[in-house]
């Protein structure tokens, strides 16, 4: 309870926009509607979140890091003995590219989502300074701590062209529960606005579900990625077990990527006997559920190649990716970071 208080009374005290991933942020810098204090948010985001992650918080490291990456981006705008450097949404899109680059060892997944998330494809000379910024970032990720990728997964071959169509529900099924997290999320978000006195009641109340976790299902604190890793070499969980880590993981707010591991493993249990690695399946969920809650798919697609090493995936992601993409786009799902930001601007706040 107390690193809960203390993280989020960090952010509300000094730096209101450090909330949440930030991501919304961002968007909003790229597109005029705020400026940019890139050292206090630096500096908040950083504290904050390795508060949460310590005490156990089901903190996702993308979000923030392109948070923590575009604050330095901004700063080197502001900082640029050049006037005509100054300000350039080019440098805090890039920057945010890098920071994702950096934490997961992704570079073009960094470059993609900064061209298909962050807006900068408008921008002259945005692949240029994106293209130098994420691969920078990787190489100081693989000078630090080698060059292996994020995740484990052992596949000797790409899986067979007749079983393609097997990754058309996982797509469709994880691309419905992307939409249902986002609604989720926004509903969630209006506990932010609680009087005081609920929002300690809120706080106690979270804490102990956290708690509760780490008695019962200690594999899903944090990031989750011990918990995907072990589905991604080989660990066999029953029908049940994926859908109670699901939905634990979904309630508790939420790793997407873990929470799609688990619809993607779910999936192979209903459909045994295909002659494809579970890890496949697990890792389209994982591509789909990022596809149908922020409506990126070609980053969906290049992030987790990036982060499991196996390029052999393309074809399996590409059906479930656009699957999602296609069920969230009739049922009208709007990106959760663009309705994050559309709901930040009704509100009319300063400037921060």
């Amino acid at each position: 309870m107390a690193s809960l208080a203390l993280s989020a009374g960090l952010v509300f005290r000094f730096a209101p926009e450090a909330a949440s991933s930030g991501v919304p942020h961002v968007k909003m810098v790229m597109q005029g509607h705020r400026t940019f204090r890139w050292l206090r948010v630096l500096a908040i985001k950083f504290a904050s979140t390795l508060i949460g992650a310590s005490a156990g918080f089901m903190v996702g490291r993308g979000g923030p890091s392109v948070h923590i990456g575009a604050a330095l981006g901004q700063g080197v705008s502001d900082l640029w003995p050049d006037a005509t450097v100054k300000n350039q949404a080019v440098l805090v899109a890039a920057g945010g590219g890098a920071g994702l680059a950096a934490t997961f060892n992704v570079p073009l997944a960094g470059l993609a989502f900064a061209f298909e998330d962050l807006g900068l494809r408008g921008i002259p000379s945005g692949l240029f300074a994106a293209a130098i910024a994420c691969f920078s970032a990787d190489m100081v990720y693989r000078w630090g701590l080698g060059q292996g990728p994020g995740f484990h997964i052992t596949l000797s071959q790409a899986p067979p062209l007749n079983v393609l169509a097997a990754f058309v529900p996982v797509g469709l099924v994880a691309g419905l529960l992307g939409g249902l997290f986002n609604k989720a999320l926004l509903a969630g978000q209006m506990l932010i606005k609680l009087p005081v006195g609920l929002r300690w009641l809120w706080w106690w109340g979270l804490a102990m579900l956290v708690a509760a976790v780490a008695w019962w299902l200690p594999e899903l604190l944090g990031g989750g990625q011990n918990f995907i890793d072990s589905l991604l070499t080989g660990r066999a969980l029953a029908f049940n077990t994926l859908a109670l880590f699901f939905v634990v993981r979904f309630v508790v707010t939420v790793g997407s990527s873990c929470s799609g591991v688990a619809v993607g493993g779910i999936v192979q249990l209903l459909v045994p006997g295909l002659g494809v690695v579970p890890a496949a399946f697990a890792a389209a969920g994982m591509a789909a559920f990022f596809t149908g809650a922020i409506k990126v798919p070609l980053t969906a697609m290049v992030l987790v190649m990036e982060m499991t090493g196996s390029y052999t995936l393309v074809l399996p992601l590409f059906v479930a990716c656009f699957a999602a993409y296609s069920i969230a786009d009739v049922l009208g799902i709007e990106p959760i970071y663009e309705a994050l930001m559309r709901r930040a601007l009704k509100q009319e706040t300063p400037k921060q």
